[in-house]
Formats: C-alpha cells, sequence, structure tokens
C-alpha cells in the first residue's frame, strides 16, 4: 500500500494539515491498495493563490517553451505508462489491457496533441480595423471523476496549460493514483512553481473553493448532473466562466435495414466499456418491433462473451465496478426494473462467482419509454432495449431525456443514417460503429453540459477575445 501525506502547491509537495485521508480501493480485491489526504478550504485557497502569482510570468511564455514542457511531459508518460496503467486497472478496474489502450494510450495522444494545436493555432485576427487577439483566460479550477481518470484530467491541464494558463486540479478522490503520478511527472518536467497544483479533497470542501474563489477565473467540471449544478451555481456568483461535462443516457438506433448482428455487437461494446462506467455510453437500444425476437436472440449469444474478472488477468473482458456503493446502486436499478415489469434478456443481480470484488453481471433487459431504466443513468453494465413501430417514433424515444452527450445509429445505408443523425438532439452520434475521433469536439446537449473537450474545440475554451481598434490609416 502506498501513503500519500503530501499536496503539490506551488511547486513543492507540501506535507497535509489534516490527518485526515482517504482510502483508494483495489476494485478487485476490496484491499486498500494507496490512501490520499483530504485537502482543507486553506490548502485549496493556498493553492488558488499560486496559481494566481504564476500565471503572469507562464502566459507569457512563448507558445513554443509552452510547448516544449509539455513534450518532456508526454515523453515521461510513455515511459510510465505500464506503472499508470496497472494503477487505474486497480483503482477503476478497467482490465489492463483496455487500460493500457484507452486509460494510458489516450491521454499519451491528448497531450502531445494539446501541444500541436496549439502551436498550429492562429491567435491573431484582422478584421476590418481591428485587431482580434485570443489570451489565455486566467486560473483555472479542474474538478475531474474517477471513470477516465487520468484522460479527464488532461483533457483539461493539457489544453489549459499549452494556452498559458494555471491550473489548480482537484482530481477524483476514489481514484487520485494516477493524478500523483502525473504530478510527479509535471514536476520532473521542470513546470515552473505554481503553474500546476494538486490539492485532494472532498468535492464540498475542495472543490467548492475552486468553484467560487474569486481568484479563479475558469471552472472546468466532469462528473455527475447533481454536482454540475453545484458547481454552476457557485460559480455563477464571481460570473466565472464554467464548462460541464456531466450525465447521459445515449440511445443506440438501429435501423430496419441495419445489419443486425454487427449493431448488437457494437452497441454492446459502446455500452460496456469500462464496465459501463462511461458518460457517453450507448446505454439504450432502439430496436423495430418486428426485429426483436432476432435481436434478444442476438444480445444473449453476444453478451455471453464478456467474462467477468479481475482487472489484472489477461483473460478478462469485463472487470469490476469502482466501489462497493457502485456495485449496489447498480444492482438497486437493475432490480427495479424487474419490480416495474422489465423482461430480464441477459444477466440480472445473481452473485457472481467471486468472493472479492466489485462484480455486477453485464445485464439487458426489454423496458418501456416511461421505465425507471430507460431514463435514469445507470452507470453500470446494463444496456435497455426499447422497440419502435416507425423512424420518427424511434428519434422521439431517442431525444426524450433530460441528457444529449452521445448516440449512434446503425444502417445499411451511410446516407440514411446520416438523415437520422441529424434529428438526434445530442453531441455526438456514430454512424455504424466508427471510431471516435481524439480531434472532434467532445460535449453534450442540454443537461449533459455546455463547452467542449478535444482538439482545437477544447483549447479554445481556455482562451479569451480581446478586440483592439485600430485607427484606420488616413486615405490618400
Amino acid at each position: 500500500m502506498t501513503s500519500y501525506t503530501k499536496h503539490y502547491i506551488n511547486g513543492a509537495w507540501q506535507e497535509a494539515s489534516s490527518k485526515a485521508h482517504f482510502e483508494v480501493h483495489d476494485a478487485s480485491t476490496e484491499e486498500v491498495m494507496a490512501t490520499v489526504p483530504q485537502g482543507t478550504v486553506e490548502e485549496a485557497a493556498q493553492a488558488v493563490m499560486a496559481a494566481r502569482k504564476a500565471f503572469p510570468a507562464w502566459s507569457g511564455l512563448s507558445v513554443e517553451e509552452r510547448c516544449q514542457y509539455i513534450d518532456k511531459i508526454v515523453a515521461s508518460l510513455k515511459a510510465r505508462s505500464d506503472e499508470m496503467a496497472t494503477a487505474i486497472a486497480r483503482e477503476v478496474g478497467m482490465p489492463l489491457k483496455l487500460s493500457k489502450m484507452v486509460q494510458v494510450g489516450g491521454p499519451v495522444f491528448n497531450w502531445g496533441n494539446a501541444a500541436k494545436v496549439a502551436r498550429a493555432y492562429q491567435y491573431e485576427e484582422k478584421i476590418g480595423n481591428s485587431m482580434v487577439v485570443r489570451e489565455p483566460v486566467g486560473v483555472v479550477g479542474c474538478i475531474t471523476p474517477w471513470n477516465f481518470p487520468l484522460n479527464q484530467i488532461t483533457l483539461k491541464i493539457a489544453p489549459a496549460l499549452a494556452a498559458g494558463c494555471t491550473v489548480v486540479l482537484k482530481p477524483s478522490e476514489i481514484a487520485p493514483v494516477n493524478a500523483m503520478i502525473l504530478a510527479e511527472i509535471i514536476h520532473d518536467a521542470g513546470v515552473p512553481a505554481g503553474v500546476f497544483n494538486l490539492v485532494n479533497g472532498a468535492g464540498p470542501v475542495v472543490g467548492e473553493v475552486l468553484a467560487s474563489h474569486h481568484e479563479v477565473d475558469m471552472v472546468s467540471f466532469t462528473g455527475s448532473t447533481r454536482a454540475g449544478k453545484r458547481v454552476a451555481a457557485l460559480a455563477a456568483e464571481s460570473v466565472k466562466r464554467v464548462t460541464l461535462e456531466l450525465g447521459g443516457k445515449s440511445a443506440s438506433i438501429v435501423l430496419l435495414d441495419a445489419d443486425m448482428e454487427a449493431a448488437v455487437k457494437g452497441t454492446l461494446t459502446a455500452c460496456f466499456l469500462n464496465s459501463g462506467q462511461t458518460c457517453s455510453a450507448h446505454t439504450r437500444m432502439l430496436v423495430p418491433e418486428s426485429r426483436y425476437d432476432e435481436v434478444k436472440s442476438l444480445l444473449k449469444t453476444g453478451i455471453a462473451k464478456y467474462p467477468l474478472g479481475p482487472s489484472l488477468e489477461e483473460t478478462t473482458r469485463l472487470g469490476p465496478l469502482i466501489t462497493a456503493t457502485q456495485r449496489e446502486r447498480v444492482l438497486g436499478f437493475i432490480q427495479q426494473g424487474l419490480n416495474q415489469g422489465a423482461e430480464l434478456i441477459a444477466g440480472g443481480t445473481d452473485k457472481p462467482a467471486f468472493d472479492k470484488g466489485y462484480f455486477v453481471h453485464p445485464t439487458a433487459l426489454r423496458v418501456k419509454p416511461d421505465d425507471t431504466l430507460a431514463r435514469e443513468e445507470i452507470f453500470g453494465p446494463v444496456l435497455v432495449v426499447l422497440t419502435y413501430k416507425d423512424e420518427d417514433e424511434a428519434v422521439r424515444i431517442a431525444n426524450d431525456t433530460i441528457y444529449g452527450l452521445g448516440g449512434g445509429v446503425w444502417s445499411g445505408s451511410e446516407e440514411h443514417a446520416m438523415a437520422v443523425a441529424r434529428r438526434m438532439r445530442t453531441g455526438q452520434v456514430d454512424i455504424n460503429g466508427a471510431p471516435f475521433n481524439g480531434n472532434a469536439p467532445f460535449g453534450g446537449y442540454k443537461q449533459s453540459g455546455n463547452g467542449r473537450e478535444n482538439g482545437k474545440f477544447g483549447f479554445e475554451e481556455f482562451l479569451e477575445h480581446k478586440a483592439i481598434q485600430l485607427k484606420p490609416a488616413d486615405k490618400a
């Protein structure tokens, strides 16, 4: 077990003022794998002031100078990728092979991409008699979740630093070990004191300081819709810029002319990634009534190919959930669905054959549009299936949610799929299982949040516009 006792503030590891700590559990064994300190209001405020002090010099560096620090971070992250992947596999529960590819491979790309975008970006534009310039927004408070912990940190910290902002990070207290390793990497890269700060702590303590402190210019939050509303309310008092990436209940619309086998396989992949602990997971599958029996049979076969197992075992395709609380929450949703009359297609609430670990069987249920499971974000390996009579009804069902983060359309015709995709009120739509694009904007409609991450779109969130009016030259 690793016991962390320090926060990273103003370029140094500072002993925590409180002996209170959080326990970090291995999701597969339930053992305590690490502890991190519980930060205080005072420590969070100290980190904010360190970031404020560092901002003028950091923002005054050239883009190339800032990006050279990022290049060093990328190199060190690659060198420590096995260590990082193992830590995340243990604390989150994603199988190690996937953890290497997704939980670490994604951040390596996104750190490097932030520098690439920053180097190519046009910061000045002449419009009439104005010079329009883009400048860093200032001090950014970053509050990140536990499900893709390093990547969610990266999508905030990397573009913010590249843009010339200074940051204070509050990582998830449930999966903070990866953040501590990243802080070591940033320190070793020689990033100037105060530019990056990390304070572990609870949301109602450290998180609320970042959302409300008058010296924080922007807060970037990823997490639950409930917590996001609280962050936005606090930030409104000082009129901060706020970006929110929140919950989802994404629909995978399978059209009548789709390849049903491919649609089922692809939807299960999009639903069960990270044991369903993904905000943009395709957790509602909408299928034509006339094809339901076929889809039901394919789902039973497909779900049987997702064996549960500890995250560090090579054969594991589906790992545990992150905590006992999360496991009980997901099991409670499944039971609620059954109580409301849902048809169990596969999985269920039976205890998996493991003495330890927060495991839940991958599950599929047929539900009705007004059922709880069709409307609430479950955040576990649970797919709900709804049937529709025609495409208009399918689109209505897909859009009938407070969320709008992800989605998919399956069709034998790309043109047909595109027409339906354009009608969906959501931030991303995958056609026929098309791959994720790290340069396309990621974010949501409605209560899935506001603002975007990834590529130039995420980079621009950390920039302000300034118009400098120039006196026109006298005409000859």
